[in-house]
C-alpha cells in the first residue's frame, strides 16, 4: 500500500485581509505549514490555524519567508546565510508558542516563496537553516520543495527530510515549476490523476507531455486555489480506490 502525506500552506491572512479557505481545507489534509507573520499571517491568524489544526490532528509545520508582507514573501531580499536563519529561527519559536499552547508541537519547516528560491539556489544558505532548525528542536522534519535542497537535508547528520511534489501546478521536463502569477480553478481530475500517479508510481506529466520522475513523500495543495475543496473531494476519493494511505510526515521518517 503507497504511503503519502497532504501538505497545504495555511494561515496566510493578516488583519482584514484573507487568503485561502482554512477551516474547509483542513479536515482533508495531513500536515499544515503555517505562515510564521513575516510574508503573511499574524498573532490572530496564527493562533487561529493552530487551533484548526489540532482539532483536526494535523501536523504543525511553520511557513517562513522573507520579512516582505507587500510582497507576499516572493520578492528577493540581499540577506546572507546567519540572517535567513534567524528569520527562520524567530518565526518557528513564534508558531511553537502557539502549538504548545494548544497541547501540540511544530514538526516541520518548510520555506516560502523567495526564501526558499534563496535556499534552493545557495547550499550555504539551506545549510543555515537546517542547523538552525536544528538547534532549536533535533526532532523537526524539512519538507524539500525540489531536489537542490533535497540533497542538502540529505547531507545534515541528524535531520530528517522528505521530498515534496505538487499536483496542482505544471512542472518543467527538468522537475522546475511553472508558478502562474494568479491561481485558477484546475480540472479536479486531472489532478486527482497526477496524485495517484506520483503516490503510487513516483512519476507525473510535465507540461510538455514527457514523463518525469518525482519521489515524493508529500503532496502539497495550494489551500488559497479557488476549488481547492472540490480537488481535496476528488483525490480522496481516489484515495480510496488505489488503496492509498494518508500518512502524517512524522510516520513517514
Amino acid at each position: 500500500m503507497a504511503s503519502i502525506d497532504i501538505n497545504c500552506d495555511m494561515g496566510e491572512s493578516f488583519g482584514n485581509w484573507t487568503m485561502g479557505n482554512d477551516d474547509a481545507v483542513m479536515p482533508y489534509i495531513t500536515s499544515a505549514n503555517i505562515a510564521g507573520g513575516y510574508h503573511a499571517g499574524d498573532p490572530h491568524v496564527m493562533r487561529e490555524t493552530v487551533e484548526y489544526a489540532a482539532e483536526h490532528d494535523v501536523g504543525i509545520g511553520v511557513h517562513p519567508g522573507l520579512p516582505d508582507r507587500v510582497g507576499f514573501g516572493r520578492r528577493k531580499i540581499d540577506a546572507t546565510p546567519e540572517e535567513v536563519r534567524d528569520y527562520v529561527v524567530y518565526q518557528l519559536g513564534a508558531l511553537s508558542a502557539f502549538a504548545q499552547r494548544h497541547g501540540t508541537t511544530v514538526q516541520h519547516v518548510k520555506p516560502h516563496g523567495a526564501m526558499y528560491s534563496m535556499l534552493s539556489e545557495s547550499p550555504e544558505h539551506a545549510r543555515a537553516v537546517m542547523e538552525g532548525m536544528l538547534e532549536v528542536d533535533d526532532d523537526l522534519i524539512y519538507l524539500a520543495t525540489d531536489m537542490n535542497i533535497y540533497e542538502v537535508a540529505q547531507e545534515i547528520e541528524g535531520l530528517r527530510a522528505v521530498f515534496e511534489g505538487y499536483v496542482d501546478l505544471d512542472y518543467r521536463p527538468d522537475r522546475s515549476l511553472i508558478v502562474e502569477q494568479e491561481l485558477e480553478d484546475r480540472d479536479p481530475e486531472l489532478v486527482a490523476d497526477r496524485f495517484v500517479s506520483i503516490a503510487t508510481e513516483g512519476v507525473v506529466e510535465a507540461a510538455t507531455g514527457e514523463e518525469i520522475s518525482v519521489p515524493a513523500e508529500s503532496i502539497c495543495i495550494h489551500g488559497d486555489n479557488p476549488n481547492a475543496v472540490a480537488i481535496l473531494e476528488e483525490i480522496h476519493d481516489r484515495i480510496d480506490e488505489h488503496g492509498i494511505e494518508l500518512t502524517p510526515l512524522s510516520e513517514i521518517v
